[in-house]
């Protein structure tokens, strides 16, 4: 199966900032991002434990490192990557159900980053969730992987496959 599945740096997209967030009522392909509720997002901000993570260019390339290493380890095929400053969106096939692979990129990554020893062992990189929605067709494919390496502003951290 093909899978859009995005993820945040912690404390960067918070339910009803304004930058956006998604969360399970706003999860569908197409649909719209949760609107800004600022007692919401205050909310949010009061219960976080520590700063909002965001990352730098090197750690941007560790991350897609991590994320190609999985992939390639879990013989899975990553169609696009990019990562962002304060959020990670990739395309990818794999065998497995798209929460095995969030998690996995999430793991790969906060462990190739704790080698970098900039931050205390404890240091929250990720936001609990992340938005895992099925490609099933071949157009949805091309829009999501259009939608990852074009769409995003200027162009960072990026993997795209050959395939394409």
């Amino acid at each position: 199966m093909r899978y859009l599945i995005t993820f945040a740096c912690y404390g960067c997209h918070l339910h009803g900032d304004e930058s956006g967030s998604v969360d399970r009522r706003h999860n569908l392909v197409g649909s719209r991002p949760v609107e800004a509720h600022p007692s919401r997002a205050a909310g949010e901000r009061q219960r976080m434990a520590q700063a909002p993570y965001q990352l730098d260019r090197d750690e941007q390339s560790i991350t897609l490192e991590a994320i190609r290493e999985v992939s390639a380890h879990r013989g899975w095929h990553l169609l696009a990557v990019h990562v962002r400053t304060s959020h990670v969106h990739t395309v990818v096939e794999a065998d497995v159900r798209p929460e095995k692979v969030l998690n996995d990129f999430k793991a790969y990554a906060s462990r190739a980053l704790n080698r970098l020893g900039r931050d205390a062992p404890d240091r929250r990189r990720w936001a609990r969730h992340g938005s895992t929605r099925w490609l099933r067709k071949d157009d949805d494919v091309r829009h999501a992987v259009k939608y990852v390496v074009e769409e995003q502003g200027e162009r960072l951290a990026l993997f795209v496959s050959a395939d394409l």
